[in-house]
């Protein structure tokens, strides 16, 4: 069995999705989640399934080794960051190289980098005037979104959508898509 954390930052829509997809798996295990803030909705969903949680703090995940060690000792082998909003650092980023995938609500390397996540990248489509917007799974380094793209899929954007209705569509790919993509990316890399 094979052990993942999931970061994030915020509701956890696509922890649950991903926690949900290999709830019955016989090859990866959800041991671990992970966020930057006490009231990130992330928490309860892992109390709903009853997986270990953590409060990641910037002395704990930015400025040691804490974090890293926590992995190493629950024997995390892949890290999926979900709607997480800190920049990996550079010793994680080298304790896991290879192995931290990001999903990106956009087509990199379009609408990336610090501060492009949520709302703000599907306004900046909208005021690009974009004719497509998509997802972008891509292997995490040390700056923000810049790793090597693994997935990207596309939906076609008409000029009369407004920011909310991009957004609409690119959840639909994360939901759809981001844990088959995870799935095929662990058993390509094990």
């Amino acid at each position: 069995m094979h052990r993942i954390a999931i970061l994030a930052s915020g509701t956890g829509s696509n922890a649950r999705n991903i926690i949900e997809h290999f709830a019955d798996s016989e090859m990866v295990e959800v041991k671990l989640i992970a966020a930057n803030k006490t009231t990130a909705g992330v928490l309860t969903v892992a109390q709903d399934f009853g997986i270990a949680s953590m409060i990641l703090t910037k002395e704990n995940f930015l400025e040691s080794d804490d974090f890293v060690n926590h992995l190493k000792k629950l024997k995390i082998e892949f890290v999926i960051l979900a709607g997480f909003l800190w920049k990996v650092p550079s010793n994680m980023v080298k304790a896991y190289k290879g192995r931290i995938l990001n999903i990106h609500p956009a087509l990199l390397p379009n609408h990336g980098g610090k501060g492009m996540y949520g709302h703000h990248v599907h306004e900046a489509v909208h005021k690009a005037k974009d004719a497509e917007s998509g997802i972008t799974v891509h292997l995490v380094n040390e700056h923000y979104d810049k790793g090597d793209i693994y997935f990207q899929v596309r939906t076609t954007l008409r000029t009369e959508d407004t920011p909310q209705e991009i957004e609409r569509k690119v959840r639909e790919l994360e939901i759809a898509y981001f844990p088959d993509v995870i799935e095929k990316f662990i058993s390509e890399n094990l």
